[in-house]
This record gives C-alpha cells, sequence and structure tokens, in this order.
C-alpha cells in the first residue's frame, strides 16, 4: 500500500516515524507534503518522498492521511480530486465522517481516526471510526498498519471524544506527572534525570501490569500499599487533594471541547 500524509507536523512525524521503525511501511512507499522545507528535508534524508504538492500526494497514493489542523482540514480536503478506489484518512481532532462526506463526497471511502504521540516509539494507541464504504479487509489493513505503531481498534463515531481524553489528550496529563514526580525527587536530593527515569518507569511498569495481568488497577494499588506504610499515606494524601477528582475534571473539560470543535 503506497502511503501519503498531507502535513509533516508533530502527529505525523509521529505516525510516520513509527510506521518507518516498524518497517511494515518502506520509505519508498512513502510521500509527504508540507509548506515547511525544513520539515520536509528531514524525511527526504530518511528516503521518504517529499513535495510541497497536496494533489500530487493523493495521486501517488493509496491511503491518503490528512495530518493538518482541525481548522485547515476542510481547504485540504477540498483540494483532492476525490477517488472511490482510494481510502481517505483524518487524524484531526472534532473532524466528523460526516463533515468529511460533506466536503468530499458521501461515496468516498472515508476513515476518522485519534492516533497519540507514543506512536513515534512504536507504542501508540489508535482508535479507528470507517464509513460505511471501507470494506471488512480495508478495515484490517488499516488496523494492522496503525498497530504497527502500537494498537489499534475500532470504535462507533459516537465514542471517539471520550477515548480522544484517555487516550489522545492523556500523555499529555502523563508528563505532567512525571515533570512534577521528577521535581519531588529533586527537593531531596536527586539530579532531574535520575528522578524522571525513576518516574517514568514506574509509570511504564504499571501500565504494563494493568495490560498485561488483566488486574482492576484498584487492586494493584492495594497491593502497594502495605498496612501503615508510606504508600498508603501518599495515596491518602493524593485523595485529600483532589488527585482522581482533578484528573477527571480535566478530561470532562476535554471531551467538552471536542463536542464544541464539532460544531
Amino acid at each position: 500500500m503506497k502511503i501519503g500524509l498531507i502535513g509533516a507536523g508533530n502527529m505525523a512525524s509521529a505516525l510516520l516515524g513509527g510506521m518507518l521503525k516498524s518497517k511494515m511501511v518502506k520509505a519508498e512507499d512513502v510521500i509527504i507534503s508540507d509548506k515547511d522545507s525544513a520539515k520536509l528535508s528531514i524525511w527526504k534524508e530518511q528516503g521518504v518522498v517529499v513535495c510541497e504538492d497536496n494533489r500530487l500526494v493523493e495521486e501517488k497514493s493509496d491511503l491518503i492521511i490528512f495530518a493538518v489542523k482541525p481548522n485547515i482540514i476542510q481547504m485540504v480536503m477540498e483540494q483532492m480530486q476525490g477517488d472511490t478506489s482510494k481510502i481517505y484518512l483524518s487524524i484531526a481532532a472534532g473532524v466528523t465522517l460526516a463533515f468529511m462526506e460533506q466536503c468530499m463526497g458521501a461515496d468516498k471511502k472515508l476513515v476518522r481516526t485519534m492516533p497519540n504521540t507514543p506512536a513515534m516509539v512504536g507504542c501508540g494507541m489508535t482508535v479507528v471510526a470507517p464509513n460505511k464504504n471501507i470494506t471488512k479487509a480495508e478495515e484490517e489493513k488499516i488496523l494492522n498498519l496503525l498497530g504497527s505503531i502500537g494498537d489499534a481498534m475500532i470504535l462507533p463515531e459516537k465514542e471517539l471524544e471520550i477515548a480522544t481524553a484517555l487516550h489522545g489528550s492523556s500523555p499529555a496529563y502523563v508528563y505532567m506527572m512525571l515533570d512534577a514526580m521528577a521535581d519531588a525527587g529533586v527537593r531531596y536530593g536527586l539530579t532531574k534525570a535520575n528522578a524522571l527515569r525513576l518516574a517514568a518507569k514506574a509509570v511504564e511498569g504499571s501500565a504494563k501490569m494493568v495490560l498485561e495481568t488483566g488486574i482492576h488497577p484498584q487492586q494493584l494499588k492495594d497491593n502497594v500499599c502495605s498496612p501503615g506504610g508510606t504508600t498508603i499515606a501518599a495515596v491518602n494524601e493524593l485523595e485529600r487533594t483532589g488527585f482522581c477528582s482533578s484528573l477527571q475534571a480535566g478530561i470532562d473539560a476535554c471531551i467538552k471541547r471536542n463536542q464544541e470543535m464539532k460544531q
């Protein structure tokens, strides 16, 4: 499958970097366009075909990924010729399948997705909502491709705003937590580098425990908390200061903003 990307920003770079690293996609089978020649030069050095013409990306690709901001995606979609044999995939937040069909035609193969930036290190998560024109075989191809950068799952479109808050935006929440944990370590004498490594490995391992053991996070938390110990003291303080409610409030705000962007 020939892959085309329109846009070479952070998310496009995470996706393309992950795909190339996984070796599921060869550099010579990818074409990417952007107005920023500096961004394109990075990919050209890796053997990716680069250009500034979005229509050329469509012409040379079987799957076209719209990796642009929501405020310009309409303009980009309207530049397309529109080919019913090609797949058009958007990663723009708040851009619905109905809006894509309005711009490109209801007969086109359209897919709405939301990836996240850990795709760059092969540990991404992408949720996928295809329109009615995508076949089951094409769904599998898309899942395999996006699975090369971590994991991917089909969800009903109505659930994408919720999923975005939980996986698309949440790396930012985790980075905030890691930075705060590391700063606490520095306050007590650790170097920032060592503190970050300790915190990041703890988060990595904790996530792996949830995914691989199937044990509920609440039980895993209880397993770490010895009676009268240090961990339960920390957990009680986090609960007292609103750690969980703050996270949920942030997710509420993320979902609300996603719903506003749909309008």
